[in-house]
């Protein structure tokens, strides 16, 4: 058989071709060439990260699923136009966020094609979306954040987002896995552009970003992301709970279902990023900021702050407190994020990302969760001085213990089953005040 094919002319081509000299996964590609090959193939800067760097020990594996020979990481940048990000229509943020989303595409697209017709393997997975939407847990491929910053492409700023030193946070990550090697990698820039000016905080309509630096994901979540995969979730939720026309238009504004078709149609559009418009961190970003700080406020704070528009907000969150109390000409939407957990694992994981620390002003508590069945797991969550911590297993003595079936527990928190009933047929089981399971429940709202 194996002397048949090699007969064949397919296999006789490729006999007689010779490998490219010094581009076998054993020999170093010269960082210089790469650097340059990527700049050409549209990359605005560029930086080589080895997959075994410390910085990446939380997504090897992940990495490694994705290439299995994953050596280097290729991270780049492309750089946004400022003025259309800035703007108060967010139809013209928008439609910059993805034309340069394309563009990422299409540069890491360019760069693995010269790097296989070198006999490299590399993959370039997407920016943001599209998702492992159906996967549990982490849905996105790879965290092109910690991977650029350890490329030397910026620090993350107290709106968590990369600020390179030049662009400012004006620009778009990607990412290629290739199974290659580098003769020089990049190392992390030795300072933090972020100047810590608080204007994200200032104008971040859910205040999602505090003073302190603390970030309320779930905040961020609800209303920016509202029609990506959560929001989409719930109004398609709200259609089938709807009986008929009449009861859907009086639970959904025509300016929202309109605006949900147009991201059905055109892409998901985001209904802030106004942390990212005011930045004024970066080389090239800072003059205006710099010179007329008063005037910067009045061209591009103020419009987005005064804008009279719908905040999406999930009903007794700090978000919904937070518009009301300092954007009262903004309208207040109540709705649920549609973010549901699936396992045990990632309603523990998800935790800290829901946890709304306003509501824990008056908790101390600490909490032994055990959980059995299909997917046995133990925890233990402490709420202190408005902030948690999840480990695993039961450490401390507990304030309030909760035994449930993990089956159970998923259906409860997805509100397919009732809390009262699983715990008359004991499969919620709980010891200790009831009023601090309440005080729990308020941290977390859905």
């Amino acid at each position: 058989m194996r002397r048949k094919l090699e007969e064949h002319p397919t296999v006789r081509q490729h006999l007689a071709k010779q490998p490219p000299s010094g581009t076998s996964r054993e020999t170093a590609l010269d960082s210089a060439w790469l650097r340059k090959l990527c700049l050409e193939a549209g990359a605005d800067d560029v930086g080589f990260v080895a997959v075994d760097r410390p910085e990446l020990d939380g997504q090897r594996h992940e990495i490694r699923e994705l290439l299995p020979d994953a050596g280097l990481l290729i991270s780049f940048v492309c750089r946004m136009n400022r003025e259309p990000v800035r703007a108060a229509a967010r139809s013209v943020a928008n439609a910059e966020f993805y034309h340069v989303h394309d563009r990422i595409t299409h540069v890491g697209h360019e760069i693995i094609a010269r790097l296989e017709a070198m006999g490299i393997r590399a993959v370039n997975p997407p920016m943001g979306f599209p998702m492992e939407v159906a996967r549990d847990g982490k849905q996105w491929v790879i965290s092109h954040k910690p991977i650029a910053v350890a490329a030397g492409l910026g620090q993350m700023g107290i709106h968590r987002i990369v600020i390179h030193p030049k662009f400012g946070n004006f620009i778009l990550l990607g990412t290629i896995v290739t199974n290659a090697r580098i003769s020089e990698e990049s190392r992390p820039i030795d300072y933090n552009p972020c100047l810590e000016c608080k204007l994200c905080v200032a104008a971040c309509p859910v205040g999602a970003i505090e003073p302190d630096g603390h970030f309320n994901f779930s905040a961020c979540y609800t209303h920016n992301y509202r029609e990506f995969s959560g929001g989409f979730t719930n109004w398609i939720e709200t259609i089938a709970d709807s009986k008929n026309a009449k009861a859907y238009r009086a639970k959904v504004e025509d300016g929202e279902t309109a605006s949900m078709w147009q991201s059905l149609s055109f892409g998901a559009n985001y209904k802030a990023a106004y942390c990212m418009a005011v930045c004024p961190a970066g080389e090239d970003v800072i003059g205006a900021f710099w010179n007329n700080r008063k005037q910067f406020l009045e061209d591009i704070v103020k419009p987005l702050q005064n804008k009279k528009e719908t905040i999406y907000v999930v009903p007794g969150s700090d978000a919904e407190q937070h518009v009301v109390r300092r954007f009262p000409h903004k309208q207040v939407k109540r709705v649920s994020n549609g973010l549901r957990s699936k396992s045990v694992r990632s309603f523990l994981k998800m935790l800290p990302l829901f946890f709304q620390r306003h509501q824990a002003k008056d908790l101390n508590a600490t909490y032994h969760f055990t959980f059995t069945g299909q997917e046995e797991a133990k925890a233990t969550v402490v709420i202190k001085q408005q902030t948690i911590t999840v480990t695993e297993g039961h450490t401390g003595q507990a304030d309030f213990e909760l035994t449930a079936d993990s089956g159970t527990w998923i259906r409860v928190l997805g509100k397919t089953e009732h809390p009262f009933s699983a715990m008359l047929l004991r499969k919620i089981r709980t010891k200790g005040p009831l009023k601090l399971l309440t005080a729990f429940r308020k941290c977390f709202p859905s």
